[in-house]
């Protein structure tokens, strides 16, 4: 079970031969940094994760947010989308995963596969060059 400072999510919670091992311990942390546990299965994604924590604010976050929509997961400096599974990250169950939690509007745009080729192509080069003769 949960501790004072963790929390489950209903659709996570223990089956009859499932325990916490099963699942991915999630630490939340806030802009503010202070943090709080979660254990979630690999199924749940961003917007699932998002929506509990929303239901289930913890009393020591004092800034609630009005809307789940808004709230954010950052996940080794990049923002998770709202479908994207725990999975799908494949992220370890029974092991503790840090993730940041913050409140945005919009996501940034997702750059096209033709900015990152030409990014690729670029790297290294000088693009405001000119050549003396």
């Amino acid at each position: 079970m949960a501790d004072d400072n963790s929390t489950e999510a209903p659709s996570s919670s223990p089956k009859k031969n499932e325990t916490n091992k099963d699942k991915i311990r999630l630490k939340l942390i806030l802009v503010s940094g202070k943090t709080h546990e979660f254990y979630f299965t690999p199924n749940d994604t961003a917007s699932d994760i998002g929506k509990y924590v929303f239901q289930h604010w913890p009393e020591h976050w004092e800034d609630r947010v009005d809307n789940h929509r808004i709230l954010r997961l950052i996940y080794q400096g990049r923002f998770l989308h709202g479908n994207v599974s725990l999975g799908a990250l494949k992220l370890p169950t029974g092991k503790l995963v840090v993730m940041h939690l913050v409140p945005r509007e919009n996501l940034p745009e997702m750059p096209s596969q033709g900015e990152r080729n030409r990014e690729k192509s670029n790297e290294g080069r000088c693009t405001n060059c000119c050549t003396i003769q």
